[in-house]
């Protein structure tokens, strides 16, 4: 390429709009002091990607930012606008749903809009998010594929088809009191909808979703500035065709599966509360029915990943409860509090056909009791081929129990890995490695692997 030579310019002015569909608007606007052409290319863009606060805001020039955003609505207001979205406030955006109606119009396929205004209220003291409700025309969009939604309102339209909609993430959203909208509607009218992300605290009794077309479902984690809830909270969920699940938020005390026959991989970080927000009691019997059931529920996974929360909770659970077998899990991903790894052998033995363990060692404030690790779960026999240890900061007396009980004890095992926080602080990797290799392995072929892992 020649010196100072100019070939994005050459471009036709279609796919120079493309390409700056990828960018913020605030960048794509830039490129319009490169010349009289770019001049006025950002308004050719098919979607608008603004970040409010990137203006200089005062309440003498909130025009200038309702202008800006009615402009570029405005110009080929016949064209097909691909994308909307916008991180705004609502106080700097005067009647916003009727721009994200326009927009709706103009037949966008990604919708994304989230608010970041808060108020304190006056009563309670505590802080909410304001809410902006959507326009009625978006729930019969033709054309949406991708709706995400934050700190936002959802009216009752009566009717709700979308026909294209695949990716939906609602984050903080709030349901009309007056109407009868909530999640179930929504998702029994996205006849293709594939993943759906869902996180809210409004104080529905039951919430439900029911789709035989979702493959992912995820409730992050991520705690809600209006977390007190007055009423005990229950989820269910019914998708024959669910591939993914995620739970990583304590926010219902009740959680309900149904018909997760093609679920393979699950990652929990829950801790089956009940009664606002409380570990449950191993004597409730209804609360160990709950838990049995969902454990049953998602027996059928392939793989699987395990807060040391959730261990927690099931340590707490097996001691009145028989946990299920999970026969299809080969791949296991377990977070393990060090004073619980006496648990590991009855918890390692609910996984017949585990091939592949990736175990987490946390270090929690209490005291560890003497570690014994006598039962060997049926899986060392058969099937366990690849262990890998992590979380160890230094080598000590009880990370030596951990790696001899496998090696002693797997009879396929072909790798241990050990990985180290950093350096051990007290033994070099070799002399880790050399004490390793001489203990008796029931595995003639394991290879141990010692390695540090920065993170």
């Amino acid at each position: 390429v020649m010196p100072g030579f100019d070939r994005i310019s050459e471009l036709p002015e279609s796919l120079i709009s493309q390409i700056l569909l990828h960018l913020p608007t605030k960048d794509s606007v830039k490129t319009s002091v490169l010349s009289t052409r770019w001049k006025n290319l950002w308004l050719n863009v098919p979607g608008l990607d603004l970040n409010c606060r990137d203006f200089p805001f005062d309440n003498n020039n909130e025009k200038v930012l309702i202008d800006f955003i009615d402009r570029f609505l405005q110009f080929n207001n016949e064209s097909r606008l691909l994308k909307f979205k916008v991180n705004y406030s609502r106080d700097e955006i005067i009647k916003f749903s009727d721009r994200i109606r326009d927009a709706v119009n103009r037949r966008i396929r990604v919708l994304d809009v989230e608010s970041n205004t808060y108020y304190q209220d006056a009563d309670d003291g505590l802080v909410y998010p304001c809410i902006e409700f959507m326009p009625l025309n978006l729930y019969t969009s033709k054309t949406l594929v991708s709706l995400k939604l934050s700190f936002s309102g959802l009216a009752d339209p009566g009717f709700v088809y979308m026909p294209c909609l695949k990716f939906m993430h609602l984050r903080e959203v709030r349901w009309h009191s007056s109407g009868t909208m909530n999640l179930e509607k929504l998702v029994s009218g996205c006849p293709v909808l594939e993943e759906l992300i869902y996180l809210c605290d409004d104080e529905l009794v039951v919430t439900r979703v029911r789709s035989r077309s979702l493959k992912r479902f995820s409730i992050p984690s991520e705690h809600s500035i209006s977390c007190f809830r007055s009423v005990a909270q229950t989820f269910e969920i019914d998708a024959p065709g669910l591939e993914y699940m995620s739970l990583k938020e304590d926010h219902f005390d009740r959680f309900m599966v149904k018909n997760l026959t093609s679920l393979f991989m699950i990652d929990l970080d829950i801790k089956f509360i009940f009664g606002f927000g409380r570990m449950f009691d191993p004597e409730d019997l209804a609360k160990r029915n709950e838990i049995r059931d969902f454990l049953t529920g998602i027996s059928i996974v392939r793989h699987m990943i395990i807060s040391h929360q959730t261990v927690k909770a099931l340590h707490i659970y097996s001691k009145v409860g028989s946990i299920p077998k999970f026969n299809n899990v080969s791949r296991l991903q377990a977070e393990f509090p060090s004073s619980l790894l006496q648990f590991l052998p009855a918890f390692l033995e609910s996984f017949p056909n585990l091939k592949h363990l990736i175990l987490k060692i946390v270090y929690p404030e209490e005291v560890m009791e003497e570690l014994k690790l006598v039962n060997v779960p049926r899986c060392f026999v058969s099937t366990l081929e690849r262990v890998e240890i992590k979380g160890l900061f230094d080598w000590g007396e009880e990370d030596m129990k951990i790696a001899r009980y496998f090696l002693e004890n797997s009879a396929v095992l072909e790798k241990l890995i050990v990985c180290f926080m950093g350096c051990p602080q007290h033994y070099s990797e070799s002399d880790i490695y050399e004490e390793l290799d001489k203990l008796t392995k029931r595995s003639l072929r394991c290879q141990i692997i010692i390695d540090a892992e920065l993170e």
